[in-house]
């Protein structure tokens, strides 16, 4: 009797700890889930053609704005493509107000997208990830403005992953939010010019190249300071 009460106790202690195990990876198959779901809606459902974009915003007036702008958002949380929005947004409302649009959209949806993936998948990163990968992620964490504002300055990777990728990682909030910030500035700003301007090399189209230019130029340097103070710091650390 003695031997069998001692082989149930393992069973009961167990329990909960599966039940720990489970909840991490549940939420990453959630995750996994509502990106597909918004995926399938910003595909199926968001106009992708110009003159669609153009008719709408006419009929709506200026509140389009604001709805544009909300939409803009909304879709970043998807991988559909979106640059076609902002030649569209360029080409309706006009370079100023389409890259106020488009840049605070995209904040907006790139802020969003981190934080869902930090609370559904974070915790099932820490805890089934090996010690090559934790080392990878500390690492990350300790440059994260460095990493988050090359990504975007680069745009090797999708935008998208990079907003759900970085709420994975240790990256700290306040990385995220500047090197974001700064890092879509040149990207945003060159697909508005593109519906704004054309390939109409006017003044205004200089105007709008050159401020593409201080904007990416800018980063580079910003990043290549903080790379240097990284380095700089590494050996005391």
């Amino acid at each position: 009797m003695g031997g069998g009460g001692e082989s149930m106790e393992p069973n009961r202690t167990d329990a909960p700890a599966r039940g720990a195990m489970r909840r991490p990876l549940l939420r990453l198959v959630l995750l996994g889930v509502f990106v597909a779901v918004v995926a399938t809606v910003g595909f199926v459902f968001v106009p992708h053609d110009v003159e669609q974009i153009r008719s709408w915003s006419s009929q709506v007036g200026w509140p389009g704005v604001i709805l544009f702008t909300l939409l803009y958002a909304a879709l970043t949380l998807s991988p559909a493509p979106k640059n076609v929005l902002g030649i569209a947004a360029g080409l309706v409302w006009g370079f100023p107000v389409a890259f106020a649009m488009v840049y605070v959209g995209a904040l907006l949806g790139a802020a969003a997208s981190f934080l869902i993936g930090r609370a559904l998948g974070r915790e099932a990163v820490e805890r089934f990830t090996g010690a090559r990968v934790a080392r990878l992620d500390a690492a990350i964490g300790r440059r994260g403005l460095l990493a988050v504002l090359s990504a975007r300055l680069i745009p090797v990777i999708p935008f998208t992953l990079i907003n759900y990728g970085a709420g994975l990682t240790s990256v700290r909030r306040r990385d995220y939010a500047i090197g974001t910030a700064v890092g879509i500035l040149p990207g945003s700003a060159a697909y508005v010019a593109l519906g704004a301007f054309g390939w109409e090399l006017g003044p205004a189209f200089w105007v709008a190249l050159a401020a593409v230019g201080v904007l990416l130029g800018a980063g580079l340097i910003a990043a290549a300071v903080v790379r240097r103070r990284r380095a700089a710091e590494a050996p005391d650390a």
